[in-house]
């Protein structure tokens, strides 16, 4: 019965963990598209066009081996953990809108609904105690005023 009443004492190290985690995931998924040059950035970044932005593909293309594999790098650490976030998550929504419009099926755009959920969530939950964001930026001093 204790685990049931838990106050939830070790949600920064679960933070941590999910964020070790996926970040490592990230890094797999991102590097082969940032080390894959400016011929495969341009083919990952014509998936843009499906937003209406169909200038500078290889820009695109590597924005998203960036914010993968560096975001995933960041994810770790914690470090400028919102525009981490907003980074994968506009990564994996382009994704996601890429293999529906592909006919992929559920199997096919799960994964990166999914992450993208993950980091839309991550984004209002923060990075929790055990990151850098917490050491280089500590929270401001309650200031208020009456």
């Amino acid at each position: 019965m204790g685990i049931l009443r838990s106050r939830y004492r070790y949600w920064n190290l679960g933070l941590l963990l999910l964020r070790i985690g996926i970040g490592v995931m990230f890094i797999l998924h991102g590097w082969p598209k940032l080390t894959g040059g400016p011929e495969r950035w341009t083919a990952i970044g014509e998936n843009m066009a499906l937003w209406g932005l169909d200038f500078a593909p290889t820009f695109w293309g590597f924005m998203a081996g960036f914010s993968e594999a560096v975001g995933g790098f960041f994810l770790m650490l914690g470090l400028f953990f919102r525009p981490t976030c907003a980074l994968l998550l506009i990564t994996m929504l382009v994704a996601t809108t890429r293999h529906v419009v592909a006919g992929d099926g559920f199997g096919g755009y799960s994964h990166a609904l999914e992450s993208a959920i993950l980091f839309f969530s991550l984004y209002f939950i923060g990075p929790g105690a055990h990151s850098l964001d917490q050491v280089i930026f500590p929270g401001e001093k309650d200031r208020t005023t009456f």
